[in-house]
């Protein structure tokens, strides 16, 4: 004997992939807008900030996934506002990618300290720095999964 089970439309599950949500906080308008555009086509929801105090309201209401974070700023320096997320319990979690045209030693370091996790120097690899999103990202949801 056969039978048949219908599916109410109510009872299918779509499962549809939260897109991330990545804070562009850089000053260079035309950067951060090929940069958005790209995270878009590849998925992500980009939302850019083009001052430091800008940025940091942005990383407390929106709750990004991510931030890329310019280390010149009009009106700090990235260091500081990374620092500052890195020690607020409402963004500490949230892993910070410094994207700079500085790249000596001591800059290098400093952005460690200050909690980045990955710093990439200007210009970039966009390939390279979408693997390093996904990463970032991905070592976030794991260190929070523990």
């Amino acid at each position: 004997m056969v039978s048949e089970v219908l599916v109410q439309p109510e009872q299918v599950r779509v499962h549809v992939a939260k897109a991330r949500k990545i804070l562009i906080v850089d000053d260079d308008e035309a950067l951060a807008e090929v940069l958005s555009r790209r995270l878009a086509q590849q998925g992500y929801r980009p939302i850019t900030a083009d001052s430091g105090a800008t940025g940091l309201t942005m990383a407390r209401s929106e709750r990004p996934d991510l931030i890329v974070l310019d280390l010149r700023l009009p009106d700090t320096d990235g260091f500081a506002i990374c620092e500052e997320l890195a020690d607020s319990p409402d963004t500490c979690g949230i892993p910070v990618l410094i994207l700079s045209g500085m790249e000596r030693p001591d800059i290098i370091r400093r952005s460690r300290s200050a909690g980045c996790c990955y710093f990439v120097r200007k210009p970039y690899d966009p390939n390279a720095l979408l693997v390093l999103i996904r990463q970032a990202i991905q070592e976030s949801q794991d260190d929070w999964s523990e």
